[in-house]
């Protein structure tokens, strides 16, 4: 089997590449599960200044990304490895998820587009029929974040990247993924609570039935609280949120509280 080829081009390869070496991703890419190639776009420029960006067209703030250096870009690229799938990160498209990530991990290889500034010239969009996929209904300053949580997501899923194969499969979102008749998105189902030693940690205590041996009650506890779990997260994406306060006044969080103003719906 090929490992797959995970393309990201960007103006900030450097602040990507530290995130590729550490941890289960990094050692994944050292065994050669998969691969990632960071390609700085601004060296197809052909200006003295490497310009890539200019104003938008009708006015407005801020600078928009010309098409033209990331075009030559997706070229060279395509040259040298072969077709890819093309994603651009951008918040019009579909929000990412664990089914997604199932899908990159199969795919052989995937583009991913991270802009910046205001966004890229559509006509780019359009040409390389770019697939537009967000991480959610929030803004950042650039798609690298994005890029490398998708890479992330999806290297983990990899036979050999983790050192229990069944990690992943247990993992939150998993069993949505591998079920298609529903939207992953709809049913979140997340993975149980874990805890470790020691048994007694400041007066709290593990729970009694983990420590019993008993296999099929501990099953059956870890399976009531993964089903606890995503029930109260399908809550709180509900409820308002609610300023939370230490004892002077000062705020500290801002703490959703599940109990308020609930719909009906909540199941």
């Amino acid at each position: 089997m090929v490992s797959p080829l995970f393309t990201i081009l960007t103006l900030f390869p450097e602040a990507l590449r530290p995130y590729l070496e550490v941890g289960v991703l990094g050692n994944a890419l050292d065994k050669g599960l998969a691969r990632v190639e960071l390609v700085d776009f601004r060296d197809w420029t052909r200006d003295r200044h490497r310009s890539v960006d200019d104003r938008p067209f009708g006015g407005g703030p801020g600078m928009v990304l010309t098409p033209e250096p990331i075009a030559e870009c997706i070229e060279w690229v395509e040259a040298k490895h072969g077709p890819h799938r093309r994603f651009v990160l951008d918040p019009s498209g579909s929000t990412f998820n664990q089914a997604r990530a199932a899908q990159f991990s199969s795919t052989p290889r995937s583009l991913l587009l991270c802009g910046r500034y205001e966004g890229i010239d559509q006509r780019l969009i359009d040409v390389f029929d770019l697939e537009p996929i967000s991480m959610g209904n929030y803004v950042l300053s650039g798609g690298e974040l994005p890029a490398l949580s998708i890479v992330d997501a999806a290297v983990r899923l990899l036979p050999g990247a983790l050192g229990d194969e069944r990690s992943a499969s247990l993992d939150s979102f998993q069993q949505d993924s591998c079920n298609s008749g529903s939207d992953p998105g709809d049913r979140p189902q997340l993975d149980h609570p874990h805890w470790t030693r020691p048994a007694s940690w400041r007066g709290h205590e593990v729970p009694a039935v983990l420590r019993t041996g008993d296999h099929a009650a501990i099953e059956t506890f870890r399976k009531s609280q993964a089903q606890e779990r995503s029930e109260r997260k399908l809550a709180l994406e509900n409820a308002p949120i609610e300023h939370a306060l230490d004892s002077s006044g000062a705020q500290i969080s801002n703490k959703p509280n599940p109990n308020k103003q609930l719909p009906n719906n909540t199941n």
